[in-house]
């Protein structure tokens, strides 16, 4: 064989000190198991929902575009709130069970649009864009997976009758009571979106010709979650861990 045919040694181009680690023991921690029963207050989920938004807009390429190279997409939201319209009463006070509402929802679509121009051997153009939505969704008490609840608050007024002539009210003496209760607020949660898109001239162009002008057309289903912190009595088991003996043991 000659010696033509044999590899010529290769040495690493960007070589970096590296250190082996090593193995750690990895145990189980122990723990003691007792009974309870606490009080926890946490976010509950309250409904799951997916709304399909639908826009259509124009956007403005400078310089023109001869092509559409690629386009991705991200949602924000803006604003989720619950607004109830139906309730039913907790017993024999004043909190309340929403079993209907309405949802508000508001954001916009980040676009990211990377197109060629017209010059031969150019470089690629990056327009953003943000296409805002807004939009209402009705959630009946079907659609909760846990009812948000809500406290009225209450106010009272009592009038008193003249000292000297019982005949007579006396309107510069009263007796106040408001009672206040304050809310946790429901709130969203971004789960995530699927965007269905076309894009397109809305002037017919020639192969090499361009358009400044970007028509699109989105269907999005935005998924979301809503939430309510809220307290609740829970039963389970609570988990202690437990450590080998030391000075104590």
């Amino acid at each position: 064989m000659s010696d033509n045919c044999q590899p010529n040694p290769i040495e690493p181009a960007c070589e970096v000190a590296a250190v082996q680690q090593i193995p750690l023991n990895d145990e189980l921690v122990p723990s003691t198991i007792t009974a309870s029963s606490p009080v926890i207050k946490v976010p509950v989920v309250v409904a799951e929902r997916k709304l399909q938004i639908v826009v259509e807009s124009d956007i403005t390429l400078t310089p023109a575009a001869t092509e559409i190279k690629r386009v991705t997409k991200n949602v924000f939201l803006n604003q989720v709130k619950l607004v109830p319209v139906r309730f039913l009463r907790i017993g024999t006070t004043d909190f309340f069970e929403v079993t209907r509402a309405k949802l508000f929802v508001s954001g916009f679509i980040r676009k990211d649009i990377e197109y060629s121009s017209s010059a031969c051997n150019g470089a690629l153009r990056d327009r953003i864009a943000d296409v805002p939505f807004s939009g209402f969704a009705e959630l009946t008490q079907g659609d909760f997976l846990t009812r948000p609840i809500i406290g009225i608050s209450d106010s009272s007024k009592a009038h008193f009758l003249n000292e000297c002539n019982d005949q007579v009210p006396r309107l510069d003496k009263y007796f106040f009571q408001n009672l206040v209760k304050y809310n946790e607020q429901p709130y969203g949660e971004l789960l995530g979106a699927n965007f269905f898109e076309l894009d397109f001239s809305p002037i017919l162009t020639e192969p090499e010709g361009t358009f400044s002008t970007l028509r699109e057309k989105i269907v999005m289903d935005l998924y979301l979650k809503v939430l309510q912190v809220q307290q609740h009595h829970i039963t389970g088991d609570r988990h202690i861990p437990t450590f080998d003996e030391g000075t104590l043991g």
